[in-house]
């Protein structure tokens, strides 16, 4: 085993009843490392943060911590803590006294705990709430102080289970940069729960794709996104055109009734695949000049660009584009070869990147709400 892997998870399984929630998976984390576990809720990411905790035994698979194995030991006696969405702080104690807790469970000498409480409100931006009552700050407040707690008896990781969620956008969104601060300047491992796909490109350094208790892939924000393994993460990491393809040969591929040049290789000759088209990356070209050719459906403005949907023989793309076009225009798309990627065929082939449930739920519910009034 190599010396910075901090913690191994080998052939885990989980289940709950009929449920099976893990199904024989590995992973392993390293030291200092942001790993971000992502997914649909159900798909199985919490139970792997309980188990690496401590709150839940494997029914099958073994759990090591460097080089011991942990199975059995509870969650007291590892060098984790955990903070949750719900905070859990205790609400008649102040600010000083929630995060010195842990310190007085391990009987730390008083100026030690005063020097850390201290360090660690000043690490999460409190300083001077020593004082104040927990009830009485706001829910990003409260965030800080549970991370503090959490921090203050230095744990050699650090469990998060969705601690953004119950915070409002903006706020969210200042919590993400102050984490990934916090992490880097500790060198603690993190090991973060979220089903916010823009949460997990912006902190991680390592992303775990999960569904149905499988990891479907791990990698950098980068290659998940720019290399998906297949049509499952290619849609539940950003917007994704996914359409049937086949591989003419190394780097060049039909699709959408066009033969296009790619980057990949490696695929049989003709074999089926799915191939992903990014919406930022198609650039809209009059429509005698596209690689192909279809019309505007609908257009909304999204603050620094127009998402276009685009009919194309029946398939739906989503477009996005500074370039504003009108509905029912008729226009061409120019597709550069690095701007396609090819995946193997998987069950979730024919699942995803089709935009046409994009408006049609909208008239379903609109529908609805006419019959109902």
């Amino acid at each position: 085993m190599k010396n910075d892997i901090l913690v191994n998870l080998k052939n885990i399984s989980v289940s709950f009843g009929d449920n099976r929630v893990l199904d024989n998976l590995n992973l392993y984390i390293r030291d200092k490392e942001f790993v971000t576990l992502l997914g649909p809720s159900g798909c199985g990411k919490t139970t792997t943060l309980r188990i690496i905790g401590g709150f839940i035994e494997p029914d099958e698979g073994e759990v090591y911590f460097g080089e011991k194995r942990v199975n059995g030991v509870p969650p007291y006696k590892r060098a984790v803590n955990t903070v949750f969405q719900r905070y859990a702080l205790f609400p008649h104690l102040n600010v000083y006294e929630n995060v010195a807790f842990g310190l007085r469970i391990k009987k730390t000498p008083e100026k030690e705990i005063k020097q850390t409480v201290e360090n660690m409100l000043e690490l999460v931006n409190l300083k001077g709430f020593n004082k104040r009552n927990v009830t009485s700050l706001s829910g990003g407040q409260q965030q800080r102080v549970a991370i503090a707690r959490a921090l203050a008896v230095k744990p050699k990781l650090l469990l998060l289970d969705e601690p953004l969620g119950a915070l409002d956008l903006k706020l969210r969104k200042d919590m993400q940069i102050e984490l990934k601060n916090i992490q880097q300047r500790l060198g603690i491992t993190f090991v973060y729960v979220t089903h916010d796909q823009e949460e997990a490109l912006s902190m991680s350094d390592t992303i775990v794709v999960m569904d149905g208790g499988i990891i479907q892939q791990i990698g950098t924000p980068q290659d998940i996104y720019n290399e998906p393994k297949n049509a499952f993460v290619a849609d539940f990491i950003g917007e994704s055109n996914i359409v049937d393809g086949v591989m003419r040969s190394d780097f060049l591929v039909d699709f959408s009734g066009h033969r296009f040049e790619c980057l990949d290789k490696g695929f049989s000759k003709d074999e089926a695949v799915d191939v992903v088209v990014r919406p930022e990356d198609v650039d809209i070209v009059p429509a005698e000049q596209g690689m192909l050719r279809g019309v505007v459906t609908s257009v909304s403005f999204r603050g620094v660009h127009f998402e276009i949907i685009v009919d194309i023989g029946g398939f739906k793309w989503m477009i996005q584009t500074t370039d504003f076009q009108p509905e029912g225009a008729q226009i061409g798309l120019s597709i550069d070869p690095d701007a396609i990627h090819i995946m193997k065929k998987s069950k979730y082939s024919g699942m995803f990147g089709d935009y046409s449930s994009f408006s049609d739920e909208f008239d379903e519910l609109s529908n609805a709400q006419e019959e109902k009034e």
